[in-house]
Formats: C-alpha cells, sequence, structure tokens
C-alpha cells in the first residue's frame, strides 16, 4: 500500500513507521521535517500536500496539539488550540483526503486515552480527543467508495514519562511499538468506525 503518514517524526509516528515501512512504501510527512511538511491547521497546506503525494491507499495521522492547563486558567484561546489543531486539522485530513484517496483506502486519527479517563489540567484533551472519536464513528457510516475510517487512543506512552509521567500518576504506561501494532490493524485490517484503545 501506499501510506501517508502525518506526525512521522514524533514518538508514535517513528514507531508506525518502523512497523510499516518494510511492507509499504511510507511517505513521511512532518510539521517542519520529514519528507515532506503539513500545517494541518492550514486545508490550504493539506490540499497541496494531497496533490504532491497523490492518491492513496492510507492516511495515518499521529499528529495535533492540545494545550494542557487548570482549568481556572482556561479560556476560549487556549481550548482553540486544541479545537483547530488536533481536533479539525485531523478531520480536514479526512475531507480532503477523500478527494485523492483510492477505493478502499482508510483513514487512522490519533485520539488519546483522556477522552474517557481525564486527568487535571487535561480538559482540553478529554473534550479534543472525544469529539475525534465521535467524528470516527459517524463518519464511517458515511464515507463513500468502501473508505474506512478509525482513530487510535493510546494512554501515556512509556518514552514520554519523563515529561508527562507527573500528570499520569496510576497509569500503566506503553511503549510506542505497542501503540503502533494498533495503526497497523487499522491500515492493513478491514474495519471502521473502530476506537482502537491501547491501554
Amino acid at each position: 500500500m501506499k501510506i501517508i503518514l502525518i506526525g512521522a517524526s514524533g514518538t508514535i509516528g517513528q514507531a508506525v513507521a518502523r512497523e510499516l515501512s518494510e511492507r509499504h512504501e511510507l511517505i513521511r510527512v512532518g510539521h517542519a521535517s520529514g519528507e515532506l511538511q503539513v500545517d494541518i491547521t492550514d486545508s490550504g497546506s493539506i490540499r497541496r500536500l494531497l496533490e504532491r503525494t497523490g492518491p492513496f491507499d492510507a492516511l495515518i495521522s499521529t499528529a495535533g496539539k492540545l494545550h494542557f492547563g487548570a482549568l481556572e486558567d482556561m479560556s476560549e484561546a487556549e481550548y482553540a488550540i486544541g479545537l483547530q489543531d488536533k481536533l479539525m486539522g485531523q478531520v480536514n485530513l479526512v475531507l480532503i483526503g477523500r478527494e485523492f484517496a483510492n477505493d478502499g483506502a482508510s483513514f487512522t486519527l490519533t485520539s488519546g486515552v483522556l477522552s474517557e479517563d481525564p486527568i487535571r489540567h487535561g480538559s482540553s484533551a478529554s473534550m479534543v480527543n472525544a469529539a475525534l472519536d465521535g467524528f470516527v464513528r459517524g463518519a464511517a457510516v458515511e464515507l463513500p467508495r468502501g473508505l474506512r475510517i478509525n482513530s487510535v487512543s493510546p494512554t501515556v506512552l512509556v518514552e514520554s514519562l519523563p515529561a508527562y509521567g507527573p500528570f499520569f500518576r496510576g497509569f500503566k504506561a506503553v511503549p510506542a511499538a505497542e501503540v503502533a501494532l494498533a495503526y497497523a490493524k487499522s491500515a492493513e485490517g478491514r474495519q471502521t468506525g473502530q476506537v482502537y484503545k491501547v491501554l
């Protein structure tokens, strides 16, 4: 398959690349690095990327920014970061990507454990991740031409514990290589409308 991997330079993206690159043609896309670059908050940037890559069999997104902060300090501006970047950025990858996807192609987006298991300072992440999972379930019902869509909802990564461990006390961390298997299951399998939880 020809797979476009958005967020290829991140911790999850690198693990997904290791998992899939030996079996498929992988186009690595980053925000500022990789073979190609894209700003997922800019629809024009997404369209230019897909015009350059051409038709694809799978698009995987492991990208998306969020703001973490105490609820009492949050305003519309802080929530807008996650809404415009991680949520609508990934939604627009699907909306624009439909035009370039081969029949039967798949989209795999990234949400996260906080959609169901919130933490302090994580209300924006909980909101955005839950919205992404909802979008995946709803879009799966309507996508044409056998197109499929799923999301991967991982818990905190072992590799991320030095930075995020204090926020995830009591959570069992998982290695990025284990999370990467869920992306492979989505891209190489046949299911749609699924939220693959890696806990």
